[in-house]
């Protein structure tokens, strides 16, 4: 693959990393303050030279960049969360990169954590049976430096950055896009945009409630499923390693359940993983926009509920 990365910062950095470790090429590095890029702007590198791009920019910049590029025929890889405007704008790139058959892919990497593979194959197995309840954690210690970054602390903050994350792995996990959301509390306890957060379904089985956090001086992402027949968590990612699921299964009419985990100290798979996806997103022109208008309608209807102050939903 001949790729471009567009947006040098710790992403874009990464990005390069991977490709270049995965036998692709990096013709070019486009970004206007960074003293690593080749280019200053998209256009200024020749459409021959290159056959995908990654788009690793600030949220404002995405959407005339993909345009521009799904318009050329090129695939695109962008960084979460891709966020729009205009919902229009959405369906316009969906119609444009369907006529011109490229992969416009939203990268969500933690879908391939080992872990989070196997929550979804314990699922879908029914070794839980049903599911009554589902508490998602994801937290870091992030608040500083987002307050010091003069676009990151606007916004949704955290809802938009983590949220975004957590609403990813509700819909690879269950598929469900029938869901509603509310806000139980956002708060704003360093930063201008929330720093903290958390939401809940409306809908019992199973009943979801998601927390985010800037504010977790140690990085954290905890999983908990409660069913009829067993539970299943995931503590930690593969980053912050170790990485442990344990799978418990209930033992009848009480008692301490029998387990069996599993923990993994291992550098993070996700980015290769991903990568490879991609690749294989592209020969086929693949594209997971559907999921970006499914993701941005709840982040929207939640940040309304923050704007709007009801004391019922927000504290």
């Amino acid at each position: 693959m001949r790729a471009i990365i567009i947006g040098f910062g710790v992403q874009g950095a990464k990005r390069k990393k991977i490709v270049e470790e995965c036998g692709g090429t990096v013709v070019a590095v486009v970004d206007p303050f960074s003293a690593a890029a080749t280019a200053f702007a998209v256009e200024d590198v020749p459409l021959e030279n290159y056959d995908a791009a990654f788009v690793c920019t600030p949220d404002e910049a995405k959407n005339s960049i993909l345009h521009y590029l799904i318009d050329n025929k090129k695939h695109v890889l962008v960084e979460k969360p891709l966020l729009f405007q205009d919902i229009h704008e959405a369906r316009v790139l969906i119609n444009l990169a369907e006529k011109n058959r490229v992969s416009c892919y939203t990268a969500y990497n933690h879908r391939f954590e080992p872990h989070f593979v196997k929550m979804k194959e314990v699922i879908d197995s029914g070794f839980l049976g049903k599911i009554y309840n589902v508490s998602l954690l994801y937290g870091n210690g992030t608040a500083r430096l987002v307050q010091q970054s003069p676009w990151r602390d606007q916004g949704q903050g955290v809802l938009a950055d983590l949220g975004s994350h957590l609403l990813d792995t509700f819909l690879f996990w269950f598929g469900h896009t029938d869901y509603e959301f509310s806000i139980v509390k956002a708060n704003c306890f360093e930063n201008k945009a929330f720093d903290h957060l958390v939401f809940a379904s409306h809908q019992a089985e199973p009943f979801v409630q998601c927390e985010l956090s800037l504010l977790s001086w140690r990085n954290d992402f905890r999983a908990d499923f409660y069913g009829e027949k067993g539970s299943a968590h995931i503590s930690s990612l593969c980053k912050w390693g170790p990485s442990t699921l344990t799978l418990r299964k209930r033992l009848l009419p009480s008692g301490r359940p029998p387990e069996e985990a599993t923990t993994l100290v291992q550098e993070d798979p996700t980015w290769r993983a991903e990568y490879l996806y991609f690749k294989e997103s592209c020969q086929k022109g693949l594209a997971n926009l559907s999921n970006d208008l499914w993701i941005q309608e709840k982040l929207d209807t939640l940040f309304v509920q923050t704007q709007q102050g009801n004391k019922k939903n927000v504290a």
